[in-house]
């Protein structure tokens, strides 16, 4: 893995010495844009939306708009002027428990990975977390930006995930949503809804899953490849709303429990 940030975590007065890695790899196909009838690719240029002439990578830079039409140039240093220490560090500024985090807030994770003076320092805060059952809580600059993140420790492994600020999240209270009570829902159906929901409990096992649809569309691709004529798409209905919630509870718990017996 290549490393995509260099810093500290700052931990008090400790500082310890860390690379950052993408914890997470994209099931991507890549396509290239071609014309339909010869297949010749398409290719996107940089153009001065003035003039319509392409301009150089080399010659483009940020500009922040302040006023209609009138653009400040903002350079790579001064986003790190902004301010030194966020952009050279994970600032450590507090801890707090695991269950306290909403799972909404929480983006993307990163692993984290002392350099070798600091193996020392990160197993110490590490095992310390891991003890006290404490996550940290943090915040760095990454690509310009400033981010929140969730510090915990994974096995060996410290994972940093990033997080959203609360401003970030929309308000719900937009939304169209039944309340708690405004639907006449029975003690019946509530009973057995809740007897399929334990029929369909498991362990978590992550490698069960896998993304399906990536394989079913690399499959069709190497038909092609091949030259196989692909079978017609038959477009299933999408059902509109449950008509009678009991019977399809009753049918959804049957099929869970036959599903566990023949398991």
């Amino acid at each position: 893995m290549r490393s995509i940030w260099t810093g500290a975590i700052s931990f008090g007065l400790i500082y310890i010495p860390i690379k950052l890695y993408d914890a997470t790899r994209a099931h991507r196909v890549n396509f290239d844009m071609i014309r339909k009838k010869d297949h010749c690719r398409v290719g996107y240029v940089r153009v001065c939306k003035e003039t319509g002439e392409e301009v150089p990578y080399q010659d483009i830079v940020k500009g922040y708009e302040y006023r209609k039409g009138e653009y400040v140039v903002i350079e790579p240093d001064d986003f790190k002027k902004a301010n030194v220490k966020k952009s050279q560090t994970i600032e450590m500024v507090g801890f707090t428990n695991a269950d306290q985090i909403d799972q909404k807030f929480l983006e993307k994770p990163y692993f984290l990975e002392p350099v070798r003076e600091a193996k020392k320092a990160y197993a110490l805060l590490r095992e310390a977390m891991k003890k006290s059952g404490k996550v940290g809580i943090a915040r760095y600059v990454l690509k310009t930006r400033e981010h929140m993140a969730l510090i915990k420790p994974d096995q060996d492994v410290l994972i940093l995930n990033q997080m959203r600020f609360a401003d970030e999240i929309r308000p719900s209270s937009e939304l169209n949503v039944p309340g708690p009570g405004t639907e006449s829902v029975s003690e019946k159906e509530l009973d057995m809804a809740i007897k399929l929901i334990d029929q369909l409990t498991e362990p978590w096992k992550p490698e069960k899953y896998h993304d399906t649809y990536y394989e079913d569309l690399k499959k069709i691709i190497q038909d092609k490849v091949e030259g196989k004529i692909p079978q017609p798409v038959k477009e299933e209905p999408v059902p509109s709303g449950v008509t009678d919630l009991f019977s399809s509870l009753a049918q959804s718990l049957e099929m869970a429990q036959k599903g566990n017996k023949a398991a």
